[in-house]
This record gives C-alpha cells, structure tokens and sequence, in this order.
C-alpha cells in the first residue's frame, strides 16, 4: 500500500539501537510558491491582497475520547456576565467533527493543528485496539499536525512510529479483513507527529520531525512540535527508554532560528505543556486585569522565553481551557492557548498574515475556545467508524463486571475521590493476602485513574451495571501491581512528595486504601502541608522505624509522577494488573441485588 504524502516525508527509520528515529536533523522543507500580489489591501480569503487570514484551529488531550466522555469528564462549565455558571454537555468525536467542519466554512486558509496526548489512557473502544480507532478518525477530521504528548509514549517508540507509519499490531495483528478475507492494514496517520525535543540518546536525533510547514499560495506557517519536558517523570521508564527531552523553550527557540534560515517567518509552537487559569469555566477571561495575569503554571514561564519569532503557543497537558496573551520576551502580546481535553472544546485562532513580510500581525491576532456542543448533527463518516470499531470491541466492552447504587465520581479539583478510594481498596484487597504479596495497605496515582463511574446505562445493559468497557475506561494503562517493603519513614516522605519539589506547584495527592489517614494543612506549604503525627494505619501512628508491605502500580514502584522516595522499596512482589483487581473486588462486592454503594471519603482530611 502506498504511503500518504505526510507519511512519505515523514518516515521513521529503525536505529541500529532498536529505537525508531528520523534519518535527518530535520525535516526537508517543502517546495515553495511563489506569492501571486502585492497588494496593499486585505483578503478575508477571497484575493491575494497584503494581508490574508489564517484560520488555526486546534485542540488537545483528545485521549482517544471517540464517543462523548461520560460524567463529568463530558462536560464544561459556561459563566454568564452576571456571574451566574451553567453546565454544558460536551464532546464526542461525531460532534466536534461537525463543529469543525462548520467552522471551516468560508476560510480559504485553514489549518487544523493538535497539541499533544492524542491517544493514551483510552476508553476501551480505542485503547483495546491500540489507538487505531484514534489515528483513523483523526484522518477523518483532518488534522494537518500534532505535536506528541506524554501518552504518545505510553507503549513505547516502536508504537508510536507504527502509529504514524501505519503496519499491524506486532503482538495483536491485523484487527480486520478485507472482502477477499486478507488482513487489512493498518495504513497510519495521514498527518504528521512532531516531536523536536525528544532525541535518541545514543544518535542525538530527533525521535520525529521536529517541525513541519503548512503551504498555501505562497502563505507559509510552520510549527513546532515539542512535548513537557519532565515526560520520563510520568510515563513509564519502558516507554521512554533509550530516548532523551530536552528543555522546551531551548528547542523552540533553536528550531525558530532554523525555520527563520530557511525564510519562514510565521511560526506556530505545539507545546504539550500548559498551565492553570483562576477559573475552570472554558469563558474566563484569563486577561484580567492585565494579559496573562489570570492564569499561572509551567507555561508563564515557558511563554515569557520562548522567542519573539515564534508568533502563538497552542499548549495542553492539563487539561484545561484559557486563550491567554502572554507577553513575549520583547513585551509583546503573543496568543497562548489550550482547549481543555477530550474533544469538549475546540479553539479558534485567526492569524493575520502578511505577505510582505512573510510574517503574522500579531496585534490582530484573535483567539477563543468553542464548546463542541451534542445539539449539532452528527459527522456520519465518525458514526460509522464508532459503529465498526464498537462491532468489534462489544463481546469484550459490554460484559458484565460489576453493579453500583450511584455514580463513583473522580473529581479532578479534590484531593480525595470516591473513584480513587474504590480502586485502592481493590489493589488492597488483591495484595493482601500472603501468597499475593501481603499488603497493608495500597497507594494510587490520581493521574492514573482517567474517569469516574456513571449509575446511568450508557448502553442497553441497564443502570448501575458496570461493564468491563466502562472499567477499561477507569483503568486503561493495564499496570501490572508490586506489593513492596517500605519503612514508615519512606511512607511519610512519599506523602510529602506529593506536595513538594515537583509536585509542589501542582500537588499530586495520592489516593490510599480504607484505614490509612492522615491530615493534609493547604494553609502551609511543602513538606510541612503533611501533618506526620497523623499520619496512621488502621488508627495506629505510623512508626518511621518499622517496615510495611505496600500495594502500588509499577509506575509508582518506579519513581513515576515525582514521588522519587518510592524507587527505594526492597523485596517487589508482582501480581495481576489493576484492570484485574478492580473487576475482581467488583465480583467480590457487587451483585444485581446488592450494588456497591460508593466508598465514603475522609481518609484524608484537608485544612484550608
């Protein structure tokens, strides 16, 4: 089969150290055209005045999210000018495919643009088939670029250069066949990954094309694809072996200079970093009082360094909503943008580029996140891609695992959640018996637990059933359980860690199994927001001397998300995965007549 166009410039060579990297240092550029006018006027695409505009339209941390996420995962919040808010149902690939369409109507110029964590910690009808699903109907949508995210490491560079390049599961194989009965191939993105600051350790080259250039009639934009650069930190150490990522705003500002050099001066930054505006509603004017003063985060900094060339940032990675201006090094207003995550939102930029100086105006550049509302029609070409994907995924996705009496929310804004006390009582559960690893207790990412569970049928299986597709949902990475010795000092600082170096900005609070407590003090700040004479076990103060078994996911045995204390456990016992303990402790727990009730919270307690 032919490769696409994108797919042709953009291939990933296999390094002799098994990792796939580009055979350049960067990408070839494409052929230029020349400009057609000289105008002095402007053209709202339509002519070839001085000036024409741009439209850019991007999202971020779509997560595979193909049909409308569920809870409050699929929704947004709206603030009326009297202050008064309002929930806005939101999301689902059918629906932010027409939205796209509609808003590209009448703009000659148009390009659609991603800012990372496309796929990774899927729901089941896209992460059981390796994110395929994803990447076909992000073809649909017609996404010209993305840069990669944390997630597009999740199974490793192999995986993502198959991803991009298209080929059949090396394990799993082909998921379909063709009328003659042959495999079908997986034929990869059309659109390129970018990737500038993830390099191979050994080579030093970029792992993908660090930068890719959209053309028109002579207008030409290029971006720069750069992910977070604490990735190791987050994704688990297999995943990003042998690669190494580099400083954000360093690679920006080195592959500027080399796109300037080759006579590109508009430049667009896809950073899979962003920040954490003073509001969750998608409308905040994150510009108030002055540019940029509502919103704090990674990304202040990053913007206030990133070089004056590069004309707009569109960001993600936490999952929020805010169309900033951030001044530029040299004082100027630079667009900086983010549409929340699972395809609830989409942002629209206009970038008023000028022919002449080959670059973008940028005092008229404009910028604001549209809710992918669910009262438009839905893109039949994404319906019946759901619909054959769902064909496939339903002898798996729809049994039967468990029943609950009403929904098991995981609030992302609070410290404790009752979707996070539930996995933690069944990764305790299923470690704690001896020949399982004896257990004493059990510790959980929240960044590991990607929704909560809704009472309401989201099929025909009825209310309250939990389907092992909705499990999927909740636990998605399939990490493998350790039951570890750590001592009691060890388990103080890993409760500080939370809330300490870098965690510190954005606490990560871990949740724990039923009769592990202790006080959480908002009112201090770092290690000593951990109030340690509360910290117990079962109402017994914790003894930094003594030695207790802990459950945890390997990701967290591994140091993953900051807690670095947790690497120096002894005697790691390895048991079954999470997906398995949590459809376990529901067959255990729950049954049509005698639902599980959600588990109450206060085993931390907070002081504000």
């Amino acid at each position: 089969m032919s490769a696409t166009p994108h797919q042709r410039r953009r291939r990933i060579l296999a390094a002799a150290a098994g990792l796939t990297t580009v055979g350049a240092l960067v990408a070839a550029m494409p052929a230029g055209a020349h400009d057609r006018g000289e105008g002095h006027g402007h053209d709202h695409g339509h002519g070839y005045g001085r000036t024409v505009d741009v439209q850019l339209l991007s999202f971020n941390d779509l997560h595979g999210n193909l049909q409308p996420p569920a809870g409050s995962a699929g929704r947004v919040t709206h603030t009326h000018e009297d202050g008064t808010t309002r929930t806005i149902d939101a999301g689902g690939a059918e629906y932010l495919a027409t939205h796209l369409r509609e808003a590209r109507k009448g703009n000659r110029y148009s390009i659609t643009a991603a800012a990372g964590d496309m796929v990774g910690a899927s729901p089941m009808l896209s992460g059981l088939f390796h994110d395929e699903p994803t990447i076909e109907a992000l073809n649909k949508l017609k996404l010209d670029v993305t840069s990669v995210g944390n997630h597009e490491f999740d199974e490793g560079a192999r995986e993502l250069a198959r991803l991009q390049n298209g080929g059949c599961h090396p394990v799993d194989g082909c998921y379909e066949k063709k009328a003659d009965g042959k495999p079908k191939t997986f034929r990869g993105a059309d659109f390129p990954y970018l990737a500038a600051n993830v390099t191979d350790e050994k080579s030093g080259r970029p792992l993908l094309d660090p930068y890719f250039v959209w053309e028109k009639n002579g207008v030409r934009i290029g971006f720069i694809g750069v992910t977070l650069e604490g990735t190791p930190n987050i994704v688990s150490a297999e995943g990003v072996k042998g690669l190494k990522f580099g400083d954000e705003t360093e690679t920006i500002n080195k592959y500027a200079k080399v796109l300037e050099r080759k006579g590109v001066k508009s430049i667009v930054a896809l950073l899979h970093e962003g920040g954490a505006p003073a509001s969750g509603s998608y409308n905040y004017d994150c510009d108030s009082p002055g540019p940029g003063d509502g919103i704090s985060g990674p990304i202040v900094d990053i913007a206030r360094n990133v070089s004056p060339q590069v004309d707009a940032l569109i960001t993600g990675h936490t999952h929020q909503a805010y169309a900033c201006t951030i001044p530029d090094p040299s004082g100027k207003p630079r667009t900086v943008t983010s549409a929340a995550s699972f395809g609830r939102l989409y942002t629209d930029t206009t970038l008023t580029y000028d022919r002449r100086t080959r670059d973008i105006v940028r005092t008229s550049v404009a910028s604001a996140n549209h809710v992918v509302t669910r009262d438009v029609p839905k893109a039949a070409d994404i319906t019946r891609l759901i619909d054959r994907w769902s064909t496939l995924a339903a002898p798996i996705a729809d049994r039967p695992v468990g029943y609950i009496s009403a929904d098991i929310e995981n609030p992302a804004d609070a410290a404790e959640r009752p979707a996070g006390n539930l996995i933690a009582d069944a990764q305790l559960e299923g470690m704690a018996p001896a020949d399982k690893g004896g257990a004493q207790l059990a510790l959980m990412n929240p960044g590991g637990i990607r929704a909560g569970l809704v009472h309401k049928a989201s099929g025909s299986e009825g209310d309250g059933v939990v389907t092992y597709g909705e499990a999927f949902t909740v636990q998605p990475f399939t990490n493998m359980m350790t039951a570890v010795d750590l001592t009691g000092a060890q388990l103080i600082t890993a409760l500080q860690q939370q809330v300490s170096g870098s965690n510190q900005a954005a606490p990560k609070i871990l949740q724990v199994s039923r009769g592990f407590t202790y006080t959480l003090d908002m009112t201090k700040s770092g290690v000593d927001r951990i109030v340690t004479d509360s910290v117990r076990l079962n109402g017994e103060p914790i003894d930094p001397a003594k030695t207790y078994r802990v459950a945890m996911n390997e990701f967290l045995a591994g140091g993953g998300d900051g807690f670095a204390v947790l690497k120096e456990h002894r005697n790691k016992l390895v048991g079954a995965s999470d997906l398995d303990l949590l459809t376990a402790y529901f067959a255990a727990h729950s049954s049509p007549g005698a639902p599980l009730a959600p588990p109450a919270t206060g085993r931390i307690t907070v002081v504000r």
